[in-house]
């Protein structure tokens, strides 16, 4: 098949299917792009799932955009992108038509309900599923933990606490990358 035709498919179906938004998306995505399609390692997925999250806008896009571009260059992410988008832009317009006439309707509310319970459930499962990639050592675990401490207990802006860890990240990285050429450049004396 096509890449073009499996990028639009694959995330068509994702924007079709996925209640709750981008991290609800999670699971299926990483089932669809690691275990079905075998695109990407669970590692790499991490990788695009920091990216797209910490990224303005919404995930779901931020990730079609992504991944598309990785597998087709711009007409990749242009394809994937109007593959997720589609879905809900039908669906937005027709919700919007009919809304009005709806109102409160008991079975609509608990539709409603039942929806965002089982888009909770598709968080949770995404985080469990994600959890071993992501925390590979005492650093991750404690970067996870604060993270969680700064957003949820004292209500720091995520946006503060993505840049705090970015930060953090590549002051680490660029102090284990000396620590390894002076080591190299000790070694060779």
């Amino acid at each position: 098949m096509n890449i073009l035709v499996e990028l639009f498919i694959v995330f068509f179906k994702l924007g079709a299917f996925t209640i709750g938004g981008g991290i609800a998306m999670l699971p299926l995505l990483q089932n669809t792009l690691i275990n079905d399609k075998k695109w990407f390692t669970k590692e790499e997925f991490m990788d695009i799932v920091a990216v797209c999250q910490s990224l303005p806008g919404v995930v779901a896009i931020n990730m079609a955009t992504y991944v598309g571009f990785k597998k087709k260059g711009l007409m990749g992410s242009v394809v994937s992108t109007f593959g997720v988008v589609i879905p809900s832009f039908t669906m937005i317009l027709i919700i919007a038509k009919f809304i009005t006439t709806l109102g409160d309707n008991s079975v609509l509310m608990g539709a409603m309900a039942g929806l965002r319970a089982a888009a909770l459930g598709m968080v949770v499962v995404a985080m469990i599923q994600l959890l071993p990639a992501a925390i590979k050592n005492k650093w991750a675990l404690l970067a996870a933990v604060t993270a969680f401490i700064l957003i949820a207990v004292l209500r720091v802006n995520t946006a503060y606490v993505i840049l705090l860890f970015a930060v953090i990240g590549i002051a680490v990285a660029f102090a284990g990358s000396r620590k390894a050429a002076k080591d190299e450049g000790g070694e060779s004396e």
